[in-house]
């Protein structure tokens, strides 16, 4: 057979005649892949045969390697995974998203009683989320880098065990403590940085294809169930038992139980295992050198900056909607304004059903859209996130402007725009691990996470709240202004969000040529146009035949 020259060789390494031997052998008896979708693994006798390669050369920056990490285990100790298994991990995976994300939710649900308790201004309250955010982008590029080079599963172990002791401590601040309460909310951030910058990386190791956009949408419609789930459980326990306190303690029993299944069930994949290398990808290299890799992305640049527009608008709705509606109601005279806990939480009970239906129906159909499309329109992605930005910031912006004179329009258009925004979610983990190689997805995860949440929703509450205050000291004890104030701070979001429809606007300019370039570096070494476990480069940097 020909082999050809299609990509730029580093220096040649020189091959031992006993090493173009075993590459002879290698070529000719590949063992047998699963091509059912789930992981691909080479048999124990392969590894065998490529050992001697491995031993006698050495790979450079941006080659392909033969030989795994020290800390990965050996292709010979892998063992390949049933699709049976694999759907176990990702049920595993989605079960830890979703106690996640209710815990991230929580708060907000019993926002009001949490003011009324420690007697907090709008400002003051939007710290929550801030120094919670905040850990997440401080720690979530160290989980990252670690992410991308040692065992993923005892890293996110060790996250969410930090996660279940603080959240648990939390539930136990006594009023005169608020600033102990923002402090282990900080410390919260250290289980959700561990495990959202590794779990999709998983998942992208177990499966590819239309598979990987399934495993991947399953995942992500747990984002808005599990927040969703955050209002209901959060409204219905402090209702229930007349203390928003019990609300944060039912989170970190269930997070045990997850905690336990992650470690019995969920496996720790070979990285690069569903692209079909058996788990010999792209050779590890310095963190620098990754993020100078990422930065010349530009679908990843693009797409990030789309998703920190993103972060930014559901951040602050999520945040601050249920108390929106409750001062709506009580500007309208619906309701009497809460002057003593427990205060009336049930427009975050409604807010909660309304985000898990609109966020199962949009990631849903954002899924099968770009399964349906992306065969026919390379771009199709980028372009549907786009749709959703743009087509979702009319929507809040009509659901803020009436919220004065029609609650249930409001919660009309709220519904249209979360179930618009929630298209996005499942399309924007599949940009990510088809654009970039997969050693460096942790890496890339981690990158996308900090800068969303830095720009995005780590100053997004605070900011809001901030702007209302401001503008209620020039009526401090009217009820109707106190709505006001945060109506016109709410308007914001509609153009953060046309922003972020902008800029998946200009992904869609790049993703078709970042997508073969991060496929074409998986499947080619050197000089070679075989799989990467299969690659030798010769001296010359000619094409050769065998």
């Amino acid at each position: 057979m020909h082999l050809g020259v299609d990509t730029v060789c580093p220096t040649p390494q020189i091959v031992s005649p006993s090493s173009y031997v075993t590459f002879l052998v290698q070529i000719s008896g590949l063992g047998a892949m699963e091509t059912n979708g789930s992981v691909m693994s080479l048999k124990d006798e392969e590894k065998t045969r490529l050992s001697s390669v491995s031993n006698e050369t050495s790979t450079r920056y941006g080659s392909i390697a033969d030989s795994l990490p020290t800390d990965e285990p050996s292709t010979a100790e892998i063992t390949v995974l049933s699709p049976r298994r694999s759907y176990i991990t990702v049920a595993v995976l989605c079960y830890v998203n979703l106690i996640n994300y209710m815990d991230r939710y929580t708060i907000a649900g019993v926002l009001l009683s949490i003011q009324k308790f420690f007697d907090i201004t709008d400002s003051t309250s939007g710290l929550l989320q801030t120094v919670f955010i905040c850990s997440f982008i401080i720690l979530a590029p160290i989980f990252g880098y670690l992410g991308d080079r040692y065992n993923r599963k005892f890293i996110m172990i060790g996250g969410l065990s930090v996660w279940v002791v603080m959240t648990l401590s939390s539930s136990f601040v006594t009023e005169s403590y608020f600033w102990l309460l923002v402090l282990l909310r900080a410390l919260v951030g250290t289980g959700e940085a561990s495990y959202s910058t590794i779990a999709p990386t998983i998942i992208g190791d177990l499966f590819s294809g239309a598979k990987r956009t399934v495993m991947i949408s399953a995942f992500y419609i747990f984002i808005p169930v599990g927040s969703g789930l955050g209002y209901i459980i959060g409204s219905s326990v402090a209702n229930a038992t007349g203390d928003w306190r019990w609300a944060l303690r039912l989170n970190p029993i269930l997070g045990s139980l997850g905690l336990l299944l992650l470690a019995v069930l969920c496996p720790n994949p070979p990285r690069g295992a569903s692209d079909g290398h058996g788990g010999s990808t792209i050779e590890h290299t310095s963190y620098l050198e990754d993020v100078k890799y990422l930065l010349k992305n530009k679908s990843f640049v693009w797409s990030s900056l789309g998703v920190t527009a993103m972060a930014f608008l559901t951040g602050a709705l999520a945040f601050w909607t249920p108390i929106f509606l409750s001062r709506a109601q009580v500007a309208q005279g619906i309701q009497p304004p809460c002057n003593t806990e427990p205060c009336d939480t049930s427009d975050s009970y409604i807010f909660g059903v309304v985000t898990v239906v609109t966020g199962i129906l949009g990631v849903s159909l954002g899924s099968t859209i770009s399964r349906k499309l992306r065969d026919r329109v390379p771009n199709a992605d980028p372009l549907i996130c786009a749709v959703g930005m743009l087509s979702s910031a009319p929507c809040f912006f009509a659901a803020i402007v009436l919220a004065s004179t029609s609650i249930p329009a409001t919660y009309v258009f709220i519904g249209i725009g979360e179930t618009l925004l929630s298209l996005n979610w499942a399309v924007l983990a599949d940009i990510l691990l088809y654009v970039v190689v997969p050693t460096r997805r942790a890496t890339a995860e981690a990158l996308q996470i900090m800068v969303c949440h830095l720009l995005g929703d780590a100053g997004s509450p605070y900011l809001l709240g901030s702007i209302s205050d401001a503008l209620r000291t020039y009526q401090p004890d009217s009820h109707t202004w106190s709505f006001r104030s945060l109506e016109y701070s709410f308007l914001l979001c509609p153009f953060v969000g046309v922003l972020g429809g902008l800029f998946f606007l200009m992904t869609a300019l790049y993703i078709t040529k970042d997508r073969k370039n991060a496929d074409h570096l998986q499947s080619n070494c050197f000089t070679c146009m075989i799989p990467s476990s299969s690659c030798l480069c010769v001296p010359d940097r000619k094409p050769f035949h065998v």
